[in-house]
């Protein structure tokens, strides 16, 4: 915590400014307006009390919630470790050096703030190492997205956008032209037998056509989901890309239908989009209101011709499965095949304890985990199976 020396020697407004570009660094949107309208702000709240210097940065610096938790770490970082301030003032270069990465809440916020070293990790391998390269990318698969560094959660976004998630073709009822086809065509053979006289009539032959069902993905941007609901939007930009009707949907409170934004090729242009247009991001959940807004509006637009559900949620839900049963039931019967990834799953004990979980789980047919980019690279083979046994519960 600042006090009147820091302040009366002139290094509170140099600590805010310091501050303010840690939070840049660490992906928080701080101009240096905001950082002007803090000082200001400051002279008239003063710094006495903890509560009011903690609000005023937080009420001046953000607008968005989803940057709270981000702010929070940087701030118990930043201001409660004397250590920190008395290496960053100015004249300084480098942070402690010395601290435990173990003991610091936030990897990613103590990277900005200079707590770590970054290393890239290609050059973590030894060049006179065969294979060692292959062995640190085959760790980063295994590797839980809530633990990675900032260096890792770019090569995992790289390998996320290399996914192909091949769905079995189906058959339609629509017919075409097929030299093979079993069924006749005979308005294809009556025209021909027009065109000239012949006295053998070839037959036309059609069959049906295939082609992939549509895929829906419906992913929660709650609150308990926030560490890992970025990169599950670039996991759905990746596939929204990748083939045609692919429909995207957040929810936490609401829902949020951001399959125009995903179509964009940048996707920091397309992620940009969709932070803009969803507003209420690591909120509430509320699942069975959600899927019972999309069963509603969007079901019969996007759920025909045997589509795949993909079900992105932990699963907690705040309304305590109100509408949950009745929702689900319908989205299953809406769909050819429902999926259900969920982050708990990495742990070995998960249990479904929770009202909400055990309610979904008597709905889907594949009950997978989704926590690094090995769990995701797994969708392959549960969309690649045409058919299979309907997923069972545990007791």
């Amino acid at each position: 915590m600042p006090t009147a020396t820091n302040s009366r020697s002139g290094y509170l407004s140099e600590n805010i400014v310091h501050f303010a570009r840690a939070l840049r660094r660490a992906g928080v949107p701080v101009g240096p307006d905001r950082v002007l309208d803090a000082l200001h702000a400051l002279t008239l709240t003063g710094i006495d009390r903890r509560d009011d210097f903690y609000w005023t940065l937080a009420a001046l610096f953000l607008n968005r919630r989803e940057h709270f938790e981000m702010f929070d770490q940087a701030f118990g970082l930043f201001w409660r470790h004397r250590e920190l301030m008395e290496s960053i003032r100015p004249g300084s270069e480098e942070a402690d050096a010395t601290a435990d990465d173990s003991t610091i809440p936030g990897q990613r916020v103590a990277e900005a703030l200079g707590l770590t070293r970054e290393v890239d990790l290609l050059e973590q391998a030894e060049p006179d190492q065969t294979g060692t390269a292959a062995s640190h990318a085959e760790q980063l698969r295994l590797k839980d997205f809530d633990s990675m560094s900032s260096a890792e959660l770019a090569e995992a976004k790289r390998l996320i956008a290399k996914l192909r998630l091949p769905i079995a073709q189906i058959r339609t009822r629509r017919l075409f032209p097929s030299a093979h086809g079993r069924l006749i065509d005979m308005r294809a053979t009556l025209r021909s037998s027009l065109r000239g006289s012949t006295d053998i009539i070839p037959l036309a032959r059609r069959t049906f056509r295939k082609r992939h069902p549509p895929l829906v993905v419906l992913c929660d941007i709650s609150g308990s989901m926030s560490r890992y609901s970025r990169m599950f939007l670039h996991f759905m930009h990746a596939i929204t890309n990748d083939r045609d009707r692919v429909h995207t949907f957040v929810f936490g409170t609401r829902l949020s239908n951001v399959t125009r934004y995903l179509r964009h090729r940048d996707v920091d242009i397309a992620l940009g989009e969709v932070s803009r247009a969803v507003s209420d991001w690591s909120g509430g959940t509320r699942i069975g209101a959600t899927i019972s807004e999309f069963n509603l509006r969007w079901s019969r637009r996007v759920l025909g011709q045997n589509a795949v559900v993909l079900l992105i949620s932990d699963g907690l839900d705040r309304d305590g499965g109100a509408q949950l049963n009745e929702s689900m039931d319908r989205l299953r019967k809406s769909c050819r095949r429902l999926i259900w990834l969920n982050p708990l799953l990495r742990f070995d004990g998960f249990q479904p304890i929770a009202t909400g979980v055990r309610i979904m789980l008597e709905h889907v047919d594949d009950f997978l985990p989704a926590h690094n980019v090995d769990s995701l690279a797994e969708l392959t083979e549960a969309l690649a199976r045409a058919h299979q046994a309907p997923f069972k519960p545990p007791a």
